[in-house]
């Protein structure tokens, strides 16, 4: 193997010039060629549920009044101060059919005047779901641009002003107003990222060049991926909101650690005595494998996400996987590329002369963790089991609450009049559907509600009075026009709007509630003889996932530890050191969640929040131990065990440390952003709880617990290998028979 990528770091040196312009016109062509990342990812997590969820079958029952595939778009029309004449009805008719000619509406319900006569409210159906982020923002585009022609812009949004005024509402107008205003977001983050990233390189290398040719390769990549990811999805490939987010904290943490492999190697190469060519060869030959078995761990890791129920986490592992290999692509090839054309002048103004550097702090540390194993092991396995306890506490949530729509923004003031002047349900609507085995007789008549059927009065009293529901809105409450929103074409589906007592669909309350509302609605359908019964909203929803995502978790990590196990076995050469590796990084997993816990459990974090952290605590942290175990083996072919470990620690310490920080600080630096933009408040938590996962597994468990436990088993290690083992060829200097020597 190390002949191989020797190979590769030969080639990369010979024709570095050729791989770098390769590189270049690779990432230029796909920006220009292939679309964006952000045009095809999806938005919605509901249409990633399986179909057999409650939440589907609901939107099932619901298809009568709106398609699974179609999105409704609340629009909320006011006059200031005074109620609705009939001119101003007459406005709202020509509206109703000039939204009708935007392209994707299917259809255009006009709702009615509110209760106190101030407002009225259309419903636009579109065949767009909120997982087509483009299409998406073409639709909210042209009924405004419909709104502006009619001349009904401003109002609430625009300060006061006499006249009649229109506003899109609801969760598509929110998330489009949302996204325009935190586009910038991920553009931010990312170069923050890059700032602190090499900042913190500046510190560890003490030279100009070498950190951003370290990172030089993760910021192409980042452009490369994207565009590459979306240009496949044309083929079926599905892509979610949270892969934008993650590829970018992936690449360029991940990318980086990467780097800091082989310059770290190359350096050491330079101060043994070898031109920067040789020393880049030799490098190459030495962490060649390393790498690319860190990154088949990320990549094993990721593709056993095809395995989960839940579309969303489903949708990750192949975008997640292509980003990840043209990571590896271009660390193998561009970075040495790069490296070999700076040479010497990549370090400076740090000495890279024949015996410069020192072992320095960690030298130290290494000889105390060898002296005393026991002790260190010991230590840290209490200190975490302490942090794992505090995991039982954890209660699942959802997102927190409906994300507010940007202040001043046009969907701020359309929901900000629904709430006014139409009952809470309607911007964020609970429903109840109750199917019945026949037409309900009387259903589909005319006049008012007295003529309104007997069952269909019966269910809505029932739902009226379950505490769970703190206002009900039906057949019973609408006009003769509007009726038909609650009742279908064919007598047979009825539907009610239901206000949650526990608040915000969106909060954890009301998640928790999903179960109790789910009985009572079963109770009343039985009730009034329906033979079906749903409740669709962001409430059931967020609870079905939940659900599902505790159910993966149990299926894939099973499959994910053995994937990994297999790759560790492989690069070590020994069935001994993957089981403690696959339980240190367990440990870590569990007391990074249980510190996450205590820090930032408030009313509930956020569902997929232990998912994420065990599948890519399990990948990264594989990165570090590989890193360091293929070090000690290296060592152990020319020393005693001990030893190697002592040297091993003192030569990678700083490398894991400083990958370790590069990492965390990205996915740091990611959450405070997120944490700053409109519902970023679920993803500000998993990032943050990754970044404190990833700096205990750099600075404990792989640079303290791995070596401790590696000098306590002693040969044991590498069974059934021979790395270690005393002979001749300890004392001698040279390679064990079979090992692969300096």
């Amino acid at each position: 193997m190390s002949r191989f990528f020797a190979a590769i770091g030969r080639f990369a040196v010979r024709f570095r010039w050729v791989v770098v312009v390769a590189w270049i016109a690779a990432a230029i062509g796909a920006l220009h060629f292939f679309p964006s990342l952000d045009s095809v990812a999806g938005a919605s997590d509901a249409s990633f549920l399986p179909a057999s969820s409650p939440s589907m079958q609901a939107a099932r029952l619901a298809a009568p009044f709106q398609g699974v595939n179609e999105t409704a778009v609340p629009v909320a029309i006011a006059r200031d101060g005074t109620p609705l004449g009939a001119a101003d009805l007459a406005v709202v008719n020509r509206l109703a059919s000039r939204l009708g000619r935007v392209a994707g509406v299917r259809q255009v319900r006009e709702l009615g005047v509110s209760r106190d006569g101030r407002a009225a409210e259309l419903r636009v159906l579109a065949t767009v779901n909120l997982d087509a982020p483009g299409p998406a923002h073409q639709l909210v585009t042209g009924l405004r641009r419909a709104i502006a022609a009619g001349g009904l812009s401003g109002g609430l949004s625009g300060g006061l002003r006499s006249g009649l005024y229109a506003h899109l509402a609801g969760p598509l107008a929110t998330q489009d107003d949302a996204s325009q205003s935190s586009g910038h977001a991920g553009d931010l983050g990312e170069d923050l990222s890059i700032v602190f990233i090499l900042a913190l390189l500046l510190v560890v290398f003490r030279s100009l060049l070498a950190p951003l040719l370290t990172l030089a390769p993760a910021v192409l990549v980042t452009q490369l991926s994207g565009p590459v990811i979306a240009e496949a999805s044309r083929a079926g490939l599905r892509v979610s909101s949270l892969t934008q987010i993650l590829i970018l904290v992936l690449v360029l943490g991940a990318g980086t650690d990467y780097g800091l492999f082989l310059v770290f190697r190359v350096r050491e190469s330079l101060r043994d005595g070898l031109d920067p060519g040789e020393a880049v060869v030799r490098a190459m030959g030495r962490t060649g494998e390393s790498v690319t078995f860190s990154a088949g761990t990320v990549i094993a890791a990721l593709l056993t996400l095809l395995l989960a129920t839940f579309g969303l986490y489903s949708s990750l592992g192949v975008p997640l996987a292509i980003a990840i290999a043209l990571m590896l692509a271009a660390g193998l090839t561009l970075l040495p590329a790069l490296l070999a054309i700076f040479g010497r002048a990549a370090f400076w103004p740090s000495v890279t002369s024949p015996g410069a550097g020192r072992p320095g702090w960690w030298g130290r540390v290494a000889g105390r963790v060898v002296a005393h194993p026991g002790a260190t092991l010991a230590l840290g396995v209490v200190g975490f089991g302490v942090l794992a306890t505090a995991a039982i506490g954890y209660v699942p949530g959802g997102f927190g609450g409906t994300p507010p729509a940007p202040r001043g923004s046009d969907s701020a003031a359309g929901n900000a009049l629904l709430a006014a002047h139409f009952p809470a349900a309607s911007g964020n609507p609970t429903s109840v559907l109750l199917r019945f085995g026949a037409p309900v007789p009387g259903a589909l008549g005319s006049g008012g509600p007295d003529l309104v059927a007997a069952p269909i009065v019966k269910a809505e009293r029932r739902l009226a009075a379950v505490p769970l529901f703190s206002g009900v809105t039906g057949p019973s409450d609408a006009s003769e026009v509007a009726r038909s929103q609650f009742i279908s074409p064919d007598g047979r589906t009825v539907r009610f709007e239901v206000a949650l007592a526990a608040g915000d669909p969106g909060s954890d309350a009301a998640m928790a509630q999903v179960p109790a509302i789910r009985a009572a609605v079963a109770a009343v359908a039985r009730d009034v003889g329906a033979r079906g019964y749903g409740v669709t909203g962001q409430a059931p929803v967020t609870y079905d996932i939940s659900r599902v995502s505790d159910h993966d978790l149990l299926r894939i990590v099973p499959v994910a530890i053995a994937a990994i196990a297999i790759l560790l076995a492989l690069v070590l050469r020994s069935l001994v050191a993957p089981v403690y590796l696959i339980v240190s990084v367990l440990l870590s997993y569990l007391a990074a969640f249980g510190l996450s816990v205590l820090l930032f459990q408030g009313d509930g974090l956020p569902y997929f929040v232990p998912f994420l952290m065990f599948l890519f605590l399990l990948a990264l942290g594989e990165d570090y131990n590989i890193l360091v175990m293929t070090r000690i083996r290296e060592e152990a072919s020319r020393v005693p065990l001990r030893q190697a470990v002592r040297t091993a620690l003192a030569r990678t310490g700083s490398t894991v440390t400083s990958a370790g920080l590069v990492l965390a600080g990205t996915f740091g630096v990611f959450a405070l952003v997120e944490g700053a933009q409109p519902g970023g408040a679920p993803y500000q938590a998993v990032l943050a709880s990754l970044a404190l996962g990833i700096l205990l597994d750099a600075f404990v468990v792989r640079t303290l617990l791995v070596p401790s436990a590696v000098a306590l088993l002693g040969r044991l290690n590498w069974w059934p290998s021979a790395y270690g083992a005393p002979g001749p060829g300890l004392s001698s200097g040279r390679p064990l028979a079979g090992t692969p020597g300096r």
